[in-house]
């Protein structure tokens, strides 16, 4: 049987892994607390004393702003983290699949990113998970790295929540409308990954599904909105009792400490055509708030 590894279990996407991976495997899902990817000591221990067959690392530091006061601290949880995970998974001849962010990306194409795009970060956070795709892959590691974008859910820190929050507090808000990308669930994610995972486990050869389909691949609910759309449709819905006046903005008038590609669409035709279908932006953002 199967053995997984997932770490930040509180997290946002590791929160619905660890319901959506039952059934594949005995599951160990660890939070901060238990293994902190800022000690990578403490990050080789975890692995060693586990032994998983698979690591499934949602574990980052995400506060994109902080990252810029913060370079190191997220140079070693998103770059050098990955890194050790990948080495300690090829000691064991286990698999890592391991999440990345739109944020490699400058944001200056006209169209969604593919996978055999350049890379271009524009800040501390996108610079740090791009360090981490590139220790996976120096590594020689069975593995997926899975990118993907605007992450929400009904826990945790993320937009959806806030707008929710502000909705009860302010009767206008100023929202960004020139920055373009997917909203996507994190338990599109973390189902989407059961699902690769399933199909990994059926296979007559695991060894040789693997070398087959590791690699790079975007994963991102379908469409594309701004943050300004989001909000629209995030208000729409029934379940915001009080809905506030919201005025679109340029970037320019939001001023944060970390720059924001101004476009984050990614394609994700490559693992629909590999794995499995994605659902729309829309489609997704309802089920979550039902």
């Amino acid at each position: 049987m199967s053995r997984i590894l997932i770490t930040g279990k509180t997290g946002q996407v590791g929160y619905e892994l660890e319901r959506s991976l039952q059934g594949l495997g005995e599951i160990v899902a660890v939070d901060r607390s238990q293994m902190d990817l800022s000690n990578l000591q403490q990050v080789r221990e975890v692995i060693r004393s586990v032994k998983p067959t698979l690591i499934v690392n949602p574990a980052a530091y995400t506060a994109v702003d902080q990252a810029e006061r913060e370079p190191e601290l997220a140079q070693r949880i998103n770059g050098e983290a990955p890194g050790v995970m990948a080495e300690e998974a090829k000691k064991l001849g286990a698999t890592l699949i391991h999440y990345s962010t739109d944020y490699v990306f400058d944001g200056t194409k006209d169209g969604a990113y593919l996978e055999t795009d350049p890379t271009c970060p524009i800040n501390v956070y996108g610079s740090s998970k791009l360090a981490g795709e590139q220790a996976i892959l120096a590594s020689g590691v069975k593995h997926l790295i899975l990118r993907t974008s605007w992450v929400y859910s009904t826990h945790g820190k993320n937009f959806l929540l806030t707008m929710r929050r502000l909705a009860q507090e302010r009767d206008a808000l100023n929202i960004v409308s020139d920055q373009f990308g997917a909203p996507t669930w994190s338990r599109t994610i973390a189902d989407t990954t059961a699902h690769i995972i399933a199909q990994s486990l059926a296979a007559a050869d695991q060894q040789a599904w693997w070398d087959q389909h590791s690699g790079l691949y975007h994963l991102t609910a379908q469409g594309k909105t701004t943050w300004f759309g989001f909000a629209e449709a995030i208000m729409a819905h029934a379940s915001v009792a009080k809905k506030p006046k919201l005025t679109p903005i340029p970037a320019s008038a939001y001023p944060v400490p970390a720059q924001r590609p101004a476009n984050s669409a990614l394609s994700s035709q490559k693992l629909i055509d590999t794995f499995c279908g994605l659902p729309n932006w829309r489609d997704a953002l309802l089920l979550c708030q039902d």
